[in-house]
């Protein structure tokens, strides 16, 4: 009966989601080597998932195509007939999909780790809630963490369908023939080899309340050049336009090279790596990209405002650490009431401030001071 059990897991969105979901995925192929299993994405992170190991079928969920995204799906899910449907998301959307999967068992997180509980509804069982993680501070107190993280809800999840023993396994089994092509394309936007002291800057997208004003970054790139740092530019196509007018403002300096736009996910994610086997650092927001930098093994330092690190920074929240932190978190230093605000619009009358009053120097100090204990601040 193993032999004919056919798993789906529904992560469907976004990258840093998807990223986070992958301990659940290597949950079931250890614990259903015989299973066969595919994923439900949509396109524009499938990419990522291409040359997983035990992971037979990628099974997109075309959004973009609005209502008749669902037939399609319903047709593509038939063919594959999963006996059991592994929801990683926790919305309607995903529990829309359980349904149309039509599997004999439905799994998901608990029902208060859902965004839109409604949809817990469709599942015959869940995980057990996330909670929130106790751990040391600097002077030996226990502290509870303000909230579950991200990676906390998949590990339950993981640890529901595969066992207690699960953990945040990320890899994304990249091949020496894609580490290869990444290090020729390393070699190429950056001059030479990626080496101890680059810097990465992942660039934001404009519009995202979540952003870094454009002269910021300018800023921190000309700071790095003058301490002797090389610096690479990297954006997507969503930072193409900023990215492309960043690279002009500062061509003057030889030190800084753009990557704009980069496209491909097993790609970016083969140069994350071979940076952080580098000794490289990465600086970015709360965003996708910055999420799969973690993944790979870089140390990245995020720029924190209207998110906060305890629910969905880079993993694992330095606090959480037992030796050296990482990661480093930056926010500003002017104590705002409404940051974190957890939200993708900003009501505030001047905009965003919990990022245009981020400067720069606090950035600094953590790029010059890496491996360090961050100080517990509540979110």
């Amino acid at each position: 009966m193993a032999s004919e059990e056919r798993i789906l897991l529904i992560r469907l969105s976004h990258m840093g989601d998807v990223v986070h979901a992958l301990p659940v995925f290597h949950a079931l192929r250890r614990a259903r080597p015989a299973a066969r299993l595919a994923w439900a994405v949509e396109p524009a992170f499938a990419g990522l998932l291409e040359g997983l190991p035990g992971l037979e079928r990628v099974v997109l969920f075309q959004r973009e195509q609005g209502a008749g995204a669902w037939p399609r799906l319903a047709a593509e899910l038939s063919r594959f007939a999963p006996t059991w449907s592994v929801d990683a998301q926790g919305n309607l959307k995903s529990a829309a999909v359980s349904l149309c999967a039509g599997s004999a068992r439905r799994s998901g997180l608990h029902p208060r780790d859902w965004r839109e509980r409604l949809g817990a509804a469709v599942l015959h069982d869940s995980a057990p809630a996330a909670e929130r993680p106790r751990f040391a501070s600097a002077a030996g107190q226990v502290l509870e963490a303000p909230s579950a993280h991200a990676v906390d809800r998949m590990l339950a999840l993981a640890r529901h369908v595969g066992g207690p023993e699960c953990g945040a396994d990320f890899d994304l089994a990249l091949g020496p023939g894609e580490l290869e092509r990444g290090a020729l394309r390393l070699a190429q936007v950056l001059g030479s080899a990626p080496g101890p002291g680059d810097v990465l800057l992942l660039l934001s997208a404009p519009g995202d309340v979540r952003s870094w004003p454009l002269n910021r970054w300018g800023e921190l790139a000309r700071a790095l050049a003058r301490r002797g740092r090389r610096v690479l530019l990297l954006g997507g196509p969503a930072e193409e336009a900023p990215g492309l007018e960043l690279a002009r403002e500062l061509r003057d300096l030889p030190a800084v090279r753009a990557w704009v736009p980069q496209r491909g996910l097993r790609e970016l994610a083969a140069c994350f790596s071979l940076c952080a086997q580098a000794g490289a650092r990465a600086v970015g927001v709360d965003s996708g990209p910055l999420h799969l930098a973690a993944a790979s093994g870089l140390c990245v330092v995020v720029l924190e405002g209207p998110q906060s690190h305890w629910r969905t920074g880079p993993w694992p929240p330095p606090e959480r650490e037992t030796g050296p932190a990482r990661h480093g978190v930056v926010r500003s230093s002017e104590e705002l009431p409404c940051a974190p605000c957890f939200s993708r619009v900003c009501r505030h009358p001047e905009g965003p401030v919990c990022m245009t009053r981020l400067g720069i120097a606090s950035v600094l100090e953590a790029l010059e001071r890496p491996l360090r204990d961050c100080p517990v601040r509540p979110a």
